[in-house]
């Protein structure tokens, strides 16, 4: 479904990866784990064209994407949810929504905003709240239910438990189990918390100074190898 082959990218004269290859099958879902500035949030960036990758490749379903525009690839069905929500903080919870919809033609929009209300119900209570009124946590979830509206078969996410409680977080990892159960779409998951991230997926890549440095199935690895070995620090207790 996505193979990303030998990607190299920069941010100015610092390169950001160096050779990354992945892939991402239809219906799964996969965690990119790594220290700060190993290069993750570069990788969906690159994905996503906000970045512009100096070398290699991005195919998605069989046809490269690399080179094509941010909206090009969001109509092929790839949606990113960057980290730190990014949403419009002066428009409602409504608007915002809308906004994920803009390259849909609108006949079927209304069965959309009642699966992005049914997961996050406090979303349908403040749908006329502006977004910078809402909670960190009713924000992130407002960013996810707005690549949703976009009916994405891809969805990159990016460090969508950052600054939430656990309890949130707990919440959170729910709806985007529920996300993916009732519609399949695969996931490509940048996330710090480890134990989130392998619960969540089934396979995973650990990132280090812009490279990959392991792979492996998310079930048959022990945490607290993965935290110590590339991650540092103890290991995280189970979300």
């Amino acid at each position: 479904m996505l193979d990303v082959d030998r990607l190299v990218s920069y941010y100015g004269p610092i390169r950001a990866l160096r050779g990354v290859s992945l892939r991402v099958e239809p219906g799964e879902a996969v965690a990119v784990l790594g220290p700060n500035g190993a290069g993750k949030s570069t990788l969906l960036r690159s994905i996503s064209a906000l970045v512009k990758p100096r070398h290699g490749s991005i195919s998605y379903q069989g046809r490269r994407i690399s080179g094509m525009k941010p909206y090009e690839i969001v109509r092929l069905g790839v949606v990113h949810v960057p980290e730190g929500r990014r949403i419009f903080t002066q428009l409602t919870v409504y608007e915002n929504l809308m906004m994920g919809a803009y390259s849909r033609d609108g006949a079927d929009i209304r069965d959309d905003f009642d699966f992005v209300f049914g997961l996050f119900p406090d979303l349908a209570e403040k749908k006329r709240q502006r977004g910078g009124e809402l909670s960190g946590g009713q924000q992130q979830m407002l960013a996810i239910g707005r690549a949703l509206m976009s009916r994405p078969t891809l969805l990159l996410l990016d460090e969508p438990s950052l600054g939430l409680s656990p309890i949130l977080v707990e919440q959170l990892g729910q709806a985007i189990g529920d996300i993916r159960q009732r519609t399949g779409m695969s996931l490509l998951l940048v996330e710090q918390n480890a134990a989130l991230a392998l619960e969540m997926t089934t396979r995973f890549y650990v990132m280090q100074t812009g490279q990959v440095a392991i792979s492996g199935v998310s079930a048959e690895v022990a945490l607290e190898d993965i935290r110590h070995a590339y991650l540092g620090g103890p290991a995280a207790p189970p979300v």
